[in-house]
């Protein structure tokens, strides 16, 4: 083959190449632009319309209260003998906490006794010369006067021995004041004597403080516009009352609700209420802030959806419901309560049917959408009404006040 043959066939081949090369990437380039042209499927988050009970809480902010405190102080003056708690023991009603020296209280029943004993005897002696008195009256052998004067100094003498008697109580009653024992059952805190101090009763401070912390109760306060259904449902049962940490992450305790009181503040609009707990394990202590949470009514077979599902527009409120061909369409709804994240749905869907959660501001009805799990957090909460760590889902409705 000479030059020129060989230099056409190369020319040949280089331009079958370039008409290869041309025609994939005509083909390529029409793929593209029918892939851009279908519609792109949206990533975004649903969860299940689910149909359970709801509690209805509603929430205040509370303290925690002692049902009992008392400044322990001595009654009378003396020392010390001894302490007989320590701080932090629990002591029962009438154990001794402090002994007071009952020494000098005794000397001064012993000298009332001796002062009674004296004047009794005085006035047996009066009574006898009282008694020859009288007798002599008929032989008219005495004077009237003499016996009126003798009855009077029997009468003097007897209240003289009711005033020893008094004074023999009265030193008695010191005695006992020397025991300072529990008025109640309840916890002893930091002490500020110890034994040798001398105690007035006069003294300001108290030698130890003792509180009451079985059971122990919450002061809480709501809306006075709650106020009426609360003193409704009170007549027909026992409300329950949950404590909660102040993150109200922690749940407490567990009580029931006691009393309203008696008077609204006008300042704020509120009533106090207070609920009692046993508080068995000690987890409530007197001036602790809780978050407390009563317990109004359980709504049965409820139908339920994550809070983060529902929109607001010029329709009204609505949601992006996820139909069978991975499409959505937007649904009018009516709301009946909303509490933390779960929302009641009274109309516009049905136990089963798939909402968005997350990313509907990219929607549109008839949008393709591609599923994926919303979540705990976007999920609603099971038949108690909370979540995993324990704090309620449930809150006063921002939807309006539940219905009676």
């Amino acid at each position: 083959m000479t030059g020129r043959e060989s230099r056409l066939v190369w020319t040949v081949a280089i331009a079958v190449c370039c008409a290869c090369l041309a025609g994939c990437a005509s083909t390529d380039s029409k793929q593209q632009k029918a892939q851009a042209a279908a519609p792109r499927s949206l990533s975004v988050a649903v969860a299940q319309v689910q149909q359970q009970d709801v509690p209805v809480y509603l929430s205040g902010l509370g303290s925690v209260t002692a049902f009992n405190t008392a400044n322990i102080k001595s009654r009378i003056d003396g020392q010390i003998m001894r302490v007989n708690v320590r701080e932090g023991q629990t002591v029962k009603q009438g154990e001794l906490l402090i002994l007071v020296d009952p020494r000098p209280y005794q000397v001064q029943l012993d000298q009332a006794q001796a002062q009674l004993f004296k004047d009794q005897a005085t006035l047996r002696d009066a009574k006898l010369n009282l008694d020859r008195y009288t007798s002599l009256i008929p032989s008219g052998s005495i004077a009237q006067q003499q016996v009126d004067t003798q009855k009077a100094t029997v009468d003097q003498l007897d209240g003289q021995v009711r005033t020893d008697q008094a004074q023999i109580n009265n030193a008695r009653l010191q005695i006992t004041y020397c025991n300072i024992t529990a008025p109640f059952a309840g916890r002893i805190g930091l002490r500020q004597v110890d034994p040798g101090n001398i105690v007035h009763a006069s003294d300001t401070n108290p030698m130890l403080v003792l509180t009451q912390l079985q059971p122990i109760a919450v002061i809480f306060t709501l809306p006075e516009d709650q106020l009426q259904i609360v003193s409704k449902r009170m007549k027909n049962s026992t409300l329950q009352v949950d404590a909660y940490s102040r993150d109200d992450q922690t749940k407490l305790a567990t009580g029931k609700l006691l009393t309203i009181d008696n008077q609204i503040d006008q300042t704020t609009g509120t009533a106090k209420l207070k609920a009692v707990f046993d508080n068995a394990d000690s987890q409530l202590w007197p001036n602790q802030f809780v978050n407390a949470n009563l317990l109004l009514e359980t709504r049965k077979n409820s139908t339920v959806v994550p809070t983060a599902a529902i929109m607001r527009g010029p329709q009204g409120t609505f949601v992006y419901a996820v139909k069978p061909d991975k499409t959505v369409e937007a649904r009018n709804i009516a709301i009946s309560l909303t509490q933390g994240n779960i929302t009641t749905i009274s109309s516009g869907l049905n136990p089963g049917d798939t909402v968005v959660t997350d990313g509907q501001d990219k929607l549109q009805s008839g949008s393709k959408v591609e599923p994926r799990a919303g979540g705990p957090a976007n999920a609603p909460g099971g038949s108690g009404g909370s979540t995993g760590s324990g704090a309620p889902t449930s809150r006063t409705s921002s939807a309006g006040s539940p219905a009676s």
